[in-house]
Formats: C-alpha cells, sequence, structure tokens
C-alpha cells in the first residue's frame, strides 16, 4: 500500500486544523460528553464488582449492573448527606462567624488606616464600588444560579444513565473497537484495549484511595490545630486534590479563610505549613505508592489540561481533565508512531532510579507502583 506523503507544513496545518475542530466538538458536546467521561471512569472502577457478581454469583448483565448502580448511588447519597450535616452545622454557627470576622475586619482597617493613611470611610467607598459592579445586575445572578442547579441535576441524570449502558453493554463497545480496525492488527489493539482497561481502573482505584488519604491527613492536621470544621474542610481538600496543584491551593484559602474567622490569625500560619507538610506527603509517598509512575503526567501537561478543561467543560473539566491526559498518555505509550508523545506528556526517565519501599512491619513491606 502507497501512503501519500505530504509536507511538514500541510502535515502541521492538518494537525492544527484538527486540534481546533476536536475542541470545539468537545465545547459543543459538553452536556452530554462531560458525564459520558465520568460514567466511563466509575463503569471502569465498578467493573471488578460487576464481573464479580456475574462469574461468581451467576447474576444477569442487568441485574449485576443495577446492584452497581445501587451501590454507586448508596455512596453518592453518603456522600451528600456528610456534605449536607456539615454544611447545616456551618449554617448554624454563622451569625458567630459574621461577628468574629467583622472584629478582625474592623482590626485590619485601622491597620490599614494608620499604615498606608487611608481613611476608613474611603476604604468602605473602594469596597461598595467593587460590590455595585459585581452585583449590578440581580437577574443575571439569578438566572446564573438557576442554569447551575439545572445543569447540575441534568448532569446527573445523564451520567447515571450512561454509567448504567456502559456496564450493560460494554461487551458490544469492546467488539466495536476490535472490528473498527484491520484484521490483521485485531490481536495488537485488543491487548492496547486490555492494558487501557486495567491501567485505567487502577488508576482510577488509586485515585480514590489518595483522595481518602489526603482527606484523613488534612482532618487530622487541621483537627490538631483547633480549626473549626476539620472533618468538612479535610474531605473537601481530599477532594479538590484531584486537580493538581490548583486543588491544593484552593483549599488552602478555604481552610486558612474559615481559621481566620474562627480562631487567631497565627492559626493561618499553622494551617499554612501543615498543608504545606501534607502536600510533601501527597507527592513523595501517596502518589507514587498508590497511583503509581505510569499515569504520571508532568507538571506543565497538568496545568495546561487544568486551563483546556476549565474553558472546554467548566468546573467539571477540571476535575476530568487529568484522568483523560492520563488515559490518552497510556494509549500513546502502546502505539508506536505514538510513543514519543506519551513520554511527552510523563515524568523524565530514570532508567537506574530504584523503586522507593519502607518496611511498615515484619510481613508488610509497601513498594512503590510502576
Amino acid at each position: 500500500m502507497n501512503f501519500l506523503k505530504l509536507p511538514f507544513l500541510v502535515k502541521l496545518t492538518l494537525v492544527i486544523i484538527s486540534i481546533i475542530g476536536l475542541g470545539y466538538l468537545l465545547a459543543l458536546g459538553q452536556s452530554i460528553l462531560a458525564p459520558f467521561f465520568l460514567a466511563f471512569l466509575m463503569a471502569m472502577l465498578f467493573l471488578p464488582i460487576a464481573t464479580f457478581m456475574e462469574n461468581k454469583l451467576r447474576f444477569p448483565r442487568s441485574i449485576s449492573t443495577m446492584t452497581s448502580v445501587m451501590i454507586m448511588l448508596v455512596m453518592l447519597t453518603g456522600l451528600i448527606y456528610f456534605f449536607g450535616s456539615q454544611l447545616s452545622n456551618f449554617s448554624k454557627d454563622l451569625p458567630h462567624l459574621r461577628t468574629q470576622f467583622t472584629t478582625v475586619f474592623n482590626s485590619l482597617q485601622n491597620w490599614v488606616s494608620d499604615t498606608f493613611h487611608v481613611k476608613i470611610h474611603q476604604q468602605l467607598d473602594y469596597l461598595d464600588q467593587g460590590l455595585s459592579k459585581l452585583l449590578s445586575s440581580s437577574g443575571v445572578i439569578l438566572g446564573f444560579t438557576f442554569s447551575i442547579f439545572s445543569t447540575g441535576l441534568g448532569f446527573i441524570v445523564f451520567f447515571i444513565l450512561f454509567f448504567i449502558f456502559i456496564l450493560n453493554y460494554r461487551r458490544i463497545l469492546n467488539n466495536f473497537i476490535l472490528t473498527v480496525f484491520n484484521e490483521k492488527h485485531k490481536a495488537s489493539v485488543q491487548e492496547v484495549v486490555n492494558e487501557v482497561r486495567i491501567m485505567t481502573k487502577k488508576y482510577i482505584f488509586g485515585l480514590c484511595i489518595q483522595v481518602f488519604i489526603v482527606s484523613i491527613l488534612s482532618s487530622t492536621v487541621l483537627t490538631v490545630l483547633g480549626v473549626k470544621y476539620a472533618i468538612l474542610l479535610g474531605v473537601l481538600t481530599g477532594l479538590l486534590n484531584v486537580i493538581p496543584y490548583l486543588g491544593i491551593c484552593i483549599s488552602l484559602l478555604i481552610s486558612c479563610f474559615i481559621a481566620f474567622a474562627t480562631a487567631t490569625p497565627s492559626t493561618c500560619i499553622y494551617v499554612f505549613i501543615g498543608y504545606i507538610a501534607v502536600h510533601i506527603v501527597d507527592g513523595n509517598i501517596i502518589l507514587p505508592f498508590v497511583v503509581g509512575s505510569k499515569v504520571k503526567i508532568n507538571a506543565l501537561f497538568s496545568f495546561i489540561g487544568i486551563l483546556l478543561g476549565e474553558h472546554l467543560w467548566g468546573i467539571a473539566g477540571m476535575f476530568l481533565c487529568i484522568p483523560a491526559i492520563a488515559i490518552i498518555k497510556i494509549i500513546f505509550e502502546r502505539v508506536d508512531g505514538l510513543k514519543p508523545w506519551g513520554k511527552l506528556l510523563g515524568e523524565e526517565d530514570k532508567p537506574h532510579k530504584k523503586k522507593k519501599s519502607y518496611k511498615i512491619s515484619k510481613n508488610i513491606t509497601l513498594k512503590e507502583m510502576d
């Protein structure tokens, strides 16, 4: 077979046009593609449970799928109940928080007035001008709030439906991927599909463990420091930690704000130091030992992925971009023509670097994953 050879500039132009077209389609199909991709990730996580029920318990495919859905809904309901109860307690303390924050804010105003010679009424004028611009249209705010609510409700409905369909028709989807390619490539395509499925499942499972451990560490740090709502802030930190670099900064700002309003200003410094320690433990122990290095994305493309994800799919895109890049990296590394791109997304190879290991007990040794 003779392949058409094109000049480099023509190839580059076609690649750029393809990327722009793909980005446009991703942005256009946000309401469908975002819940579909999240449903795919959750289906990979629940696939061993569904397979166990079908092979060991002899459940029909439809029963195993619905059972997996019920387990997932119970977990989501528990998470929503946890946040609801914590936020309910938080709302009860709002008057106290408002009073304490007002006191601290007045002290800050006096400090600014004495230091920079800006009178208090001038400071208030600056704040009023900023708030008036921000809150210029109540109709826009109400419409934005309603759109968030309706979009979130639709996202959940589509997510549940896609989760059911992917689990129930996974064999048809697998056969479709195999039949799309030439017959002589069937064996290699099946190998790539199996490796991607296994690696994706390990990655998502490791990510869940990472969220759990970071939540415990953050909650412990905040509890020791005497910060109110330590468990709520710790769980929020674990969830936001899915967004590399940016997530830990957002959770740090929220925790420092709560510590500033409920404790002493010096507590904010201790919270900052504690979060830095948690981030160091996460990056050097939790991430390599739980998630592994084969799906680790370097900082440059992690940051680019976060920006592109937020631009295309909003907040959901910021959470989903890193798993998406990890899956793309897995596929690239198993296709001969795309291996350089897979290496570009990952960390620098260190062939002579020994894997870390920690001996927990006589029979338990923690080893760094691939």
